[in-house]
C-alpha cells in the first residue's frame, strides 16, 4: 500500500500541481525515496530517484559546512573582517536611509565579518519594502545595472569572482553591519572570499572538501547530465533557467546563494552528516561544535522581523534557518532551507528526522506542500 506521502504526491501530480516530485523521509538508519510523476508536464520521461535538479538556494548550507571546514584549518576566522580576503570591501560607507541617494552615506559603525555573511546581517542583499522585493530604490537600480544578479538565478551574471567582487565594493551598504537581516547576498559574497582562502576555484573546493568525502558524485555548479534537469515553472508557465548546455558547463561566477545541481540522495548524504553532528562513514569532517554554531538561531527578535516572508519567524544559523517557535509542522529545532526553483529540506536532531523534496515547479514554495509532505515526515515510523 502507498505510503501517506506517496499518496499526497500522487494527488498533487493528479490535479495539476507539479508534473513530477522525488521525496526522501529518512529516520535514522531508515530510508524511503518516493519518485512520482514525469519531468515535464506532458512529458512522458519519469522522475527517478536519481533525477537532478537545480536546487537553487539549498546551495547556502553546503556553503556554510565549507566556510566552517575552512575556519577548522584556521584558513580564515569568523570573526575576522571580510576585507583581509576582500580588500575591495574595505572601506564601504552604509546609505543614510536605504532609499536615499547613494552619495548620501555614513561610515560603517564597524567592519563585515565572515560571520556575518553567514547570518545575512552584513548590510545587503535582498531589499523588502512592504510585500515588494527589491523595489526601484537606488541601491537596486545601481546592483542591477553592474549585472550584479542579486537574488535571481537567470541571467547568470556576467562577471568571473574578481570583477564580481569589485562592483559590488564599490556600492555602499544598506544597513548598517549587524543590524538587519538581508537575503542572499552573502553566501555571494561567501563564494569569493572561500575561494581565495582556499587558493583554489569555488567548484574544486566544494568537490574535495563536501562532495567526494561524502559521495555527492552527482552535484556541482554543473553536470554532464544537464539534458536531464527537469522543466522549470512558476504559476503554471514554463520559466527560462538556462539551456541544457548552459548547466553542462561551469559558470563565469558560480554562484554560493543558488547555483549547485543535486540529487535526491547526494543532499541527504549531505543532511545526515549535519544530523551525525560532523561525521560521515565513520570519519569526523565537521567539528560538533561547529555544526551545533551552525544549526542554532542567531538572529534577535527585531532581526527575525527585518526577515519578513523570507524568514517567516524562523531565525536563522549558518546558512540556513532554524525553528526559534512551534509552527504547524513541528516544534522548535528543526533547520534546514527551500530553493527558489521548487526543492525544500529539513532536519530534526531530536526526531533525528529528514525531509528532502525535490521539484522544479517554483509554486511549491506557497502552495502549501512544504507544511503538508512536513507533518506526514513525521508520521514516517521505519
Amino acid at each position: 500500500m502507498p505510503s501517506q506521502l506517496q499518496q499526497a504526491m500522487t494527488a498533487r501530480v493528479e490535479r495539476g500541481d507539479f508534473p513530477g516530485l522525488v521525496a526522501v523521509v529518512a529516520r535514522d538508519d531508515q530510508v524511503s525515496v518516493e519518485a512520482v510523476g514525469v519531468t515535464a508536464f506532458g512529458g512522458d520521461v519519469p522522475m527517478r530517484r536519481d533525477t537532478p535538479f537545480r536546487i537553487a538556494s539549498m546551495t547556502k548550507p553546503v556553503m556554510a559546512v565549507a566556510t566552517l571546514m575552512l575556519a577548522e584549518d584556521d584558513l580564515l576566522d569568523l570573526e575576522e573582517p571580510v576585507a583581509r580576503l576582500l580588500p575591495e570591501l574595505a572601506g564601504q560607507r552604509v546609505l543614510a536611509r536605504p532609499d536615499g541617494p547613494l552619495g548620501e552615506t555614513v561610515g560603517a559603525e564597524r567592519p563585515v565579518t565572515v560571520a556575518d555573511l553567514l547570518t545575512f546581517t552584513l548590510g545587503f542583499g535582498a531589499v523588502i519594502d512592504g510585500d515588494r522585493v527589491d523595489p526601484p530604490w537606488p541601491i537596486v537600480r545601481a546592483w542591477q545595472e553592474l549585472d550584479l544578479q542579486m537574488l535571481g538565478m537567470w541571467p547568470r551574471t556576467p562577471h568571473g569572482p574578481d570583477e564580481w567582487i569589485k562592483r559590488f565594493g564599490s556600492l555602499p551598504l544598506i544597513t548598517q553591519p549587524g543590524s538587519r537581516w538581508h537575503y542572499n547576498a552573502g553566501t555571494l559574497i561567501l563564494g569569493v572570499l572561500l575561494a581565495r582562502a582556499a587558493g583554489k576555484p569555488l567548484g574544486d573546493l566544494l568537490r574535495e572538501r563536501v562532495f567526494e568525502p561524502l559521495g555527492m558524485t552527482s552535484t556541482g555548479f554543473s553536470s554532464p547530465r544537464a539534458a536531464e534537469l527537469p522543466t522549470q515553472y512558476e504559476n503554471g508557465d514554463t520559466q527560462e533557467i538556462g539551456a541544457a548546455g548552459d548547466w553542462g558547463r561551469q559558470p563565469v561566477f558560480p554562484s554560493g546563494s543558488g547555483g549547485l545541481i543535486s540529487t535526491a540522495d547526494d543532499y541527504l548524504a549531505f543532511a545526515r552528516l549535519l544530523l551525525a553532528k560532523g561525521v560521515h562513514g565513520g570519519t569526523r569532517l565537521l567539528s560538533e561544535q561547529s555544526v551545533e554554531a551552525m544549526t542554532t538561531n542567531h538572529l534577535s527578535p527585531a532581526q527575525i522581523e527585518s526577515g519578513s516572508f523570507f524568514l517567516e519567524g524562523s531565525g536563522w544559523g549558518y546558512g540556513l534557518a532554524v525553528t526559534v517557535a512551534a509552527d504547524e509542522v513541528s516544534g522548535p529545532g528543526r533547520y534546514g532551507w527551500s530553493g527558489g526553483c521548487g526543492t525544500t529540506w529539513f532536519n530534526d536532531p531530536r526526531e533525528g528526522l529528514t525531509l528532502i523534496v525535490l521539484s522544479q515547479v517554483s509554486d511549491l514554495l506557497w502552495n502549501g506542500t512544504i507544511p503538508e509532505f512536513g507533518k506526514l515526515a513525521y508520521n514516517f515510523r521505519p
